[in-house]
């Protein structure tokens, strides 16, 4: 098992496979890549961050560990000491953190530490690491001395390549137009599609039907029903 803080669980779908590109190909193929240089990963929520980072870990296996800066897991900056030492080490949720003196200290030293191990260091937040308002000014410098990438928004092409890629690896077939139906009906971003998918994958099992316009326009109208 990978090493993860305690409570954090690796997404068994956030593989390289299962990531519709789009205009951000440049970014995958970087991460995919050997390099050796910090990558500090930028964007709106729902940008695939979280996936990507996920990804880089699935594909390095154990000697990679993922791990979270969340306030809601209330982590301490002592449980970051350690995953230095392992080959690839991913941090999301970085600019979480910003203004906690305590937290940007652990930062600079794990990327020291990281540097002297040449640990590869993946890290994503919200915004660039000159856009994040630091405390700690050698944590800035490092912070923007990473090889900074933005991850662009998927066009509604790309939001239809990554719903038909989540639904394949679910063992569904979405055909062309029932994806552009949902895009049309539904909010536009991926957290929301992903899970109204698994909604609908539910319903089809139970069902036993394939997953037709008018089978998911009955599912729709059974799920505004319900809410509150």
């Amino acid at each position: 098992m990978k090493q993860l803080p305690l409570g954090v669980r690796l997404r068994a779908d956030a593989i390289f496979e299962s990531f519709a590109a789009g205009d951000n190909a440049e970014v995958v193929a970087a991460l995919r890549g050997p390099g050796s240089a910090p990558v500090w990963l930028w964007g709106a929520s729902g940008s695939g961050k979280t996936h990507l980072l996920q990804a880089v870990c699935a594909a390095a296996g154990e000697t990679a560990a993922y791990f979270p800066l969340d306030r809601s897991l209330a982590l301490p900056p002592e449980a970051l000491v350690g995953f230095e030492t392992c080959r690839v080490l991913c941090l999301d949720d970085v600019a979480a953190v910003a203004g906690d003196l305590e937290w940007e200290r652990a930062l600079f030293r794990s990327f020291n530490e990281a540097a002297e191990l040449r640990t590869r260091l993946i890290f994503a937040a919200a915004a660039a690491p000159r856009q994040i308002a630091w405390c700690l000014e050698d944590w800035r410098s490092r912070a923007a001395a990473c090889v900074v990438y933005q991850l662009h928004d998927l066009d509604d092409a790309g939001r239809v390549d990554a719903l038909r890629l989540r639904a394949a690896q679910r063992g569904l077939q979405l055909p062309q137009e029932t994806s552009e139906y949902l895009l049309r009906r539904m909010p536009r971003d991926l957290k929301s599609l992903h899970l109204l998918l698994d909604q609908l994958d539910e319903a089809s099992l139970i069902a036993q039907r394939r997953l037709t316009i008018p089978f998911i326009r009955d599912v729709l109208e059974r799920l505004a029903e319900t809410k509150p």
